[in-house]
């Protein structure tokens, strides 16, 4: 223990001295390196994320655009008949006659399909209980279009306005980069929030501005958030969308990214979606956006490193590192439980280092939240 004088002969002596720490057992010694080996891997994400908010504040970065192109619409939608004429409405407005607007009544049991015709848009009803969700809509969407092939291919959800001029913006920018494009999509809360959906919508502004933001801003590729998406025609054809993936616009982003077309953020252009009113709604949408992130967390991280060395692309190992980061709510609770882990194993035996990982890792994650 600290204070007590030994003679040190070995290199295990000098490692334990330089810490300050000799342990009394080897059980002590191996509850020491799985601490310290757990606080640095939660460091990791902290940092990430500290670097991506800060870097938020840099100058904005200048992207060119192009002179706009020939667009369509694709909106797949299941049972999406209370709300979609507004939306419907409101992209209307940003089209010109020779764009189009194609939604894809996905397996509806309501009036989507007719409501949707009735607001304006071309309609394609799909019913298929074996290849269920929006990857296999989407793909139905792009097969209607290879009819007569617009420069643009504009991914909306049917639950989500975008604001003025964002759908010209994100699609001249897609053209210019002959990139993937992903618009700023955040969520508002419903007219009585509870304090969850503050948590929620603020945690949304973190993951889908404040650190896409620092990534443009240092000049890496974001990723695609699942509406408010520009894809060039050949780009969006080079890649399968056929897939019942719970978070299909994740799995795009690495397919897209690893064939050398990373995804660019466009900060000008906002689509806006709502938090459901019902907690059951609500936990059931944060439960699934979670469990997607962490599986695909799970296997693309190592996919991604893998190609970041064999391609010699550092772009691609940002996009893993920012994987890493899992949802804000469980980075902050793994980082307080494990906090208040090594700090009962610093007072037991006076190896802080641990302790002190946790804290400046929890001091990185406070101080990124409140830069968002």
């Amino acid at each position: 223990m600290v204070g007590t004088v030994r003679k040190i002969t070995t290199f295990r002596d000098v490692m334990f001295a330089s810490l300050l720490f000799y342990p009394s057992s080897w059980l002590e010694l191996l509850l020491y390196m799985a601490l310290t080996l757990a606080a640095l891997a939660l460091m990791v994400p902290a940092a990430v994320l500290f670097v991506e908010c800060v870097a938020a504040l840099l100058p904005v970065r200048r992207t060119g655009l192009a002179p706009r192109p020939s667009l369509a619409v694709l909106m797949p939608a299941h049972n999406e008949a209370l709300g979609i004429e507004l939306v419907i409405k409101r992209i209307l407005a940003q089209l010109k006659p020779t764009d189009r607007l194609v939604v894809i009544a996905d397996n509806c049991t309501d009036d989507t399909a007719a409501r949707a015709a009735t607001a304006g848009a071309t309609v394609i009803e799909r019913q298929d209980n074996e290849r269920r969700g929006k990857g296999y809509a989407l793909d139905r969407g792009l097969q209607f279009l290879t009819q007569a092939p617009p420069q643009v291919v504009i991914c909306m959800d049917a639950d989500c306005l975008p604001r003025e001029g964002a759908l010209e913006l994100i699609a001249q920018t897609a053209i210019a980069a002959g990139r993937p494009v992903q618009a700023v999509y955040l969520m508002e809360t419903p007219a009585h929030p509870r304090p969850k959906d503050a948590v929620s919508a603020l945690a949304f502004l973190v993951k889908n501005w404040v650190r896409p933001l620092g990534l443009h801003r240092l000049g890496y590729p974001a990723i695609l958030t699942g509406t408010g998406m520009a894809f060039p025609w050949d780009v969006i054809r080079s890649v399968s969308l056929a897939s019942g993936n719970i978070v299909e616009d994740m799995q795009l982003s690495m397919d897209l990214a690893i064939a050398g077309s990373a995804t660019l953020l466009c900060p000008g252009a906002l689509v806006m979606g709502q938090l459901p009113e019902q907690a059951a709604a609500a936990k059931t949408q944060r439960t699934r956006w979670e469990h997607g992130h962490l599986r695909t967390m799970r296997t693309q991280v190592p996919r991604l490193v893998g190609q970041a060395l064999k391609q010699k692309r550092l772009a691609l190992l940002v996009i893993a590192l920012d994987l890493l980061v899992p949802p804000l709510s469980l980075l902050v609770m793994l980082l307080f439980g494990l906090t208040g882990v090594t700090a009962v194993f610093g007072l037991l035996t006076y190896a802080w280092l641990p302790a002190a990982v946790c804290i400046v890792a929890a001091l990185m994650v406070t101080c990124a939240t409140l830069l968002a």
